[in-house]
C-alpha cells in the first residue's frame, strides 16, 4: 500500500472517529499520535477549542523514545498534568491508529496513574 493511500485511510478512520467522539471541558478527549520516532498526547476541550494538556517523549529525559516504555511514561505524565489541573475523567482518540503497542501503552499508563476513560 502506498503512503498517500494509507495516509488517505487513517484519515478516513480518524474522521468516524471523531464523529463519535467529542470532548468537553468537563471530560476533555485524550488524542494520542505517534510518529515513526516519538509518542505525542495531548488532552483538548473541543467546547473551546484548547490544549488542556500535552506531553511527548520529546519532554522525557534519556534515549528510547521511540517504544512502549517510553509511551508508558508519556500516558503516565499526561495524566499527572491532568490530575493538576482536576481533571479526573477523559475520553480516549486513538487518531486513527490501532489500539495496539505505543497507543495502548498511552492509555495503559494514564489509566495506571489515575485517568479514568
Amino acid at each position: 500500500m502506498a503512503t498517500a493511500q494509507r495516509q488517505l485511510a487513517r484519515r478516513r478512520r480518524q474522521t468516524n472517529i471523531r464523529r463519535q467522539i467529542r470532548g468537553t471541558g468537563v471530560v476533555p478527549r485524550l488524542t494520542v499520535f505517534r510518529s515513526n520516532r516519538h509518542t505525542y498526547a495531548q488532552v483538548i476541550s473541543d467546547d473551546s477549542g484548547n490544549t488542556l494538556a500535552s506531553a511527548s517523549t520529546l519532554k522525557l529525559d534519556g534515549k528510547g523514545s521511540g517504544n512502549r516504555g517510553a509511551a508508558r511514561k508519556v500516558g503516565e505524565t499526561i495524566a499527572e498534568l491532568c490530575k493538576a489541573q482536576s481533571i479526573e475523567r477523559v475520553v480516549f482518540d486513538r487518531n486513527g491508529f490501532l489500539f495496539h503497542g505505543r497507543v495502548k501503552e498511552v492509555a495503559e499508563g494514564a489509566r495506571a496513574s489515575g485517568l479514568k476513560f
